[in-house]
């Protein structure tokens, strides 16, 4: 231990970082799937197999309903169930969840077992809606799981915002992961034209896709080996003044009565924690005008997400000084100021770098500072605390496959090769979703500064 400090406090100090380390590892699996689904579905099937535009939007929107129905669903089983004997109720559903992906998400990625170029679309419809369906459950399972457990982990609200960065630290690492190996992978395959997307590329997309599940199945054994589920607040003891609130109280937090999912329904802070986490809808989720070819198929989400990463290293240090509400400003502002360079430069070259420098360090902001209050309004309601994870899901899931069955309905080609017109439309589509999200979500924001996130008594 080092001088004037006692070994226990220095041995605890140690348990503390692996701990937090390990959890923070247990969404990897999650991540590395969800950076593929979001970024390559629609490419894979409509350029790759040569599915229709609709068709396409359908497959993403069945997926993004069954994961919309499932993490309420799953948040409410995993409060009303008490575990695999003493393995903990989450980290049972974690291990549900992981199984679930694994089953299924090669599947997905991979040519239609059993079909030819005579099948009609629709019967590949039917092949791939129930691997989506399983995949998106255990992607739910997993989520609600491993969010549920950082108010069980830590109660210091800096702990907290802490544990968060962590996680999202995991998330652009695996987000960077996937990039660099769909990289590797197209520029490895000799004897094929750079630029475009064809048939010929359905094995660089299974093999990501296993070499994806082989990764993260190593790291969500290692969150299973190293996070024991229930209360550990090491945290507290590094530094008292991390004691207080971000959001400034009248008086001090007394215990309040346990609230089952029912009672959530009745507490407006609930809705103003999920208005917050709507704009989860801009995350990794509108990345078609960056692939039009594959000269930007890995290179502009590898920069947003590094530009996320090393923001994350920040985020606890600028929510001390000026507050989370604040922070979550800043990550608006960013995300409005891409939208608006995006609306002004409508050639964009090389500048297109630093904007989605922009979009990547405002998603990142957005993404843990509202994680990081909707852990903070549910404190020490664990019991209930996977339901508000899931509720708060279910919106963004939704919106984010009602919106993108609409851009594919909306679509202006008609052919597998984009059209010149889609390209001023992918425009557009950045600058309204990106813009609009953000605006709503200040609206949202600016309703903190009357009723802050707390739960308040009810009779």
């Amino acid at each position: 231990a080092p001088p004037g400090m006692p070994a226990a406090r220095y041995l605890s100090r140690s348990l503390a970082a692996v701990r937090r380390l390990s959890y923070a590892v247990g969404h990897f699996l999650n991540d590395l799937c969800a950076s593929m689904w979001f970024t390559y579905l629609l490419v894979f099937y409509h350029s790759v197999l040569g599915f229709r535009n609709t068709n396409a939007g359908v497959l993403l929107l069945v997926g993004q309903v069954a994961d919309a129905i499932c993490t309420p669903l799953v948040g409410y089983e995993s409060d009303q169930t008490s575990g695999c004997g003493n393995y903990g109720k989450r980290k049972t559903w974690h291990l549900v969840g992981t199984l679930s992906v694994v089953v299924s998400f090669a599947f997905i990625f991979n040519r239609c077992l059993g079909c030819d170029p005579q099948t009609p679309q629709w019967a590949s419809l039917i092949y791939f809606a129930p691997f989506i369906i399983v995949f998106q459950f255990g992607w739910a399972a997993t989520q609600i799981s491993h969010l549920s457990l950082i108010p069980e982990l830590v109660t210091c609200e800096h702990a907290k915002v802490e544990l968060t960065a962590y996680r999202y630290a995991f998330t652009v690492i695996a987000n960077i992961t996937v990039y660099a190996l769909a990289y590797l992978l197209f520029h490895m395959q000799a004897g094929k034209d750079e630029d475009s997307l064809g048939p010929a590329d359905i094995d660089i997309f299974r093999n990501l896709s296993l070499i994806v599940l082989g990764i993260g199945v190593l790291f969500a054994f290692f969150f299973h080996l190293g996070t024991t589920e229930g209360h550990n607040h090491p945290e507290e003891e590094e530094d008292e003044g991390e004691r207080r609130p971000l959001l400034a109280t009248t008086s001090p937090r007394v215990p309040s009565p346990l609230l089952q999912w029912k009672c959530w329904l009745q507490q407006p802070s609930f809705y103003q924690a999920g208005d917050l986490f709507s704009p989860l809808l801009i995350v990794n989720r509108f990345y078609p005008i960056f692939l039009l070819n594959q000269n930007f198929i890995a290179t502009i989400p590898l920069v947003m997400y590094v530009s996320g990463f090393l923001s994350s290293f920040i985020m606890k240090p600028v929510s001390k000084r000026i507050g989370k509400s604040l922070t979550y400003f800043v990550g608006l502002l960013l995300i409005m100021a891409f939208s608006y360079w995006v609306l002004l430069d409508d050639r964009m070259g090389q500048q297109i770098y630093g904007a989605a420098v922009l979009l990547g360090a405002g998603s990142a902001t957005i993404l843990v500072i509202s994680l990081a209050m909707t852990a903070e309004l549910i404190a020490d309601q664990t019991q209930s605390g996977a339901f508000v994870y899931g509720a708060m899901s279910f919106t963004d899931k939704l919106a984010n496959g009602v919106a993108v069955m609409m851009i594919q309905a909306l679509h202006p080609c008609h052919t597998v090769v984009c059209c010149p017109a889609c390209v001023w439309f992918y425009h557009y589509v950045m600058v309204i979703v990106t813009g609009g999200v953000a605006v709503v979500a200040a609206l949202a924001l600016c309703s903190i500064l009357i009723w802050p996130i707390k739960i308040r008594p009810r009779e």
